[in-house]
């Protein structure tokens, strides 16, 4: 098979990998935040979620993250001297951080299929930065090859997910204050005397 099929075949597998790890950690986040639902609803939305998370690991994300592997080896065997590149040497480093924290997605997968909850849904969101860093990281290093300062490049990602938490925990207060508001107009409008 040509060079350039392998690569296309593989970045198309990094995507929807990626995409799977992404949508899994939002569907996390609602199972999570379904157990503080009344019955039935609560049960009603889990189960979904459960659901859902199942199908989502095993058919999209699992598989994408096979194949996208097989094609890297496959571009690996057919052009060695891709290893001999330090840019490389980092890049696999990343993928290597990427394995982990799937791993650790199936760990929370598991758990919550059976009903286990360890995580809030503020840790998941933050948990889910991780898997933007490593992209970040990954896309920079493979555009920009050797051109990039590998010291500058580590800072920049290091800020960039400092910002990224930053404005996750600007985005819960503000989602707070929203919700404390609309239960404060609930509280007034009830205690208010009706007007003739």
């Amino acid at each position: 098979m040509d060079f350039l099929y392998i690569k296309a075949l593989h970045i198309i597998f990094v995507v929807t990998w990626f995409a799977g790890l992404f949508y899994i950690i939002r569907l996390f986040i609602y199972h999570v935040e379904a157990e503080k639902k009344m019955a039935p609803a609560k049960e009603i939305l889990q189960t979904q979620y459960k659901l859902m998370s199942k199908r989502l690991w095993y058919i999209i994300t699992w598989p994408s993250a096979i194949l996208a592997s097989l094609f890297a080896f496959w571009m690996l065997y057919e052009s060695p001297y891709y290893l001999s590149e330090p840019w490389m040497h980092v890049k696999l480093a990343f993928v290597l951080a990427l394995y982990f924290y799937h791993y650790s997605c199936h760990r929370i997968y598991k758990q919550l299929q059976n009903d286990i909850i360890k995580y809030s849904a503020f840790k998941l969101r933050l948990w889910n930065e991780v898997a933007t860093i490593i992209l970040f990281a990954i896309v920079f290093l493979v555009t920009l090859k050797s051109a990039i300062n590998w010291v500058w490049g580590v800072v920049g990602i290091l800020l960039f997910g400092i910002l990224l938490m930053l404005f996750i925990r600007l985005y819960k207060k503000i989602r707070a204050k929203k919700s404390w508001d609309k239960a404060e107009k609930k509280v007034l409008e009830k205690s208010d005397p009706p007007k003739e």
